[in-house]
């Protein structure tokens, strides 16, 4: 085992609260967060807005959609998602897994997104877990089944009290 390894920090809640800068702390180990591409950011804002649409035109009130909000997972782990979706009554800080978890994959995210974040979502009872890739315009969605994500072929989400259609690859057209 190397010296670094053997010595390196636990970080917690405390610590994180305390940091300035955008981070994130997973299980002890602090990530800095890169700042995000303007592709990334558009496709952000677009599938934000789009979500948000979703939900209204069916009716769905109990569920909002929030961008780039800190997730408090448990004393030494706090992610802040591109995108979640919460629903039912909403607490001045999120503590419980959200719905659903969006994240816009660039290539230096790549391995958090499709691994860490993948990996703790999943043990953590996140119901759905979308990958948005915009250099591909490409989307993996995946569904928890019995604690384990499987990719989803179809658009058609449960939140709660209602069932909607998201077809995550609309957002992409606006990129020409």
């Amino acid at each position: 085992m190397s010296l670094a390894y053997k010595y390196r920090p636990h970080y917690t809640l405390e610590d994180y609260l305390r940091w300035q800068g955008d981070w994130e702390l997973i299980e002890g180990i602090p990530y800095a967060m890169a700042s995000p591409r303007p592709i990334n950011q558009y496709l952000l804002s677009e599938l934000g807005a789009f979500l948000r649409s979703v939900f209204l035109q069916e009716k769905c009130s109990t569920c909002k959609v929030y961008m780039e909000l800190d997730w408090y997972v448990s004393f030494d782990t706090v992610i802040r998602p591109d995108i979640m979706v919460l629903c039912g009554e909403i607490p001045e800080r999120v503590e419980s897994p959200p719905q659903m978890v969006v994240e816009i994959v660039s290539p230096s995210s790549r391995q958090m997104g499709e691994g860490l974040k993948f990996e703790l979502c999943e043990m953590q009872g996140v119901k759905y877990f979308v990958l948005v890739y915009p250099d591909e315009r490409f989307v993996k969605v995946f569904e928890l089944i019995e604690g384990k994500y499987t990719e989803k072929v179809d658009r058609r989400f449960i939140f709660e009290k209602c069932q909607v259609e998201i077809n995550f690859e609309e957002v992409f057209h606006g990129l020409g």
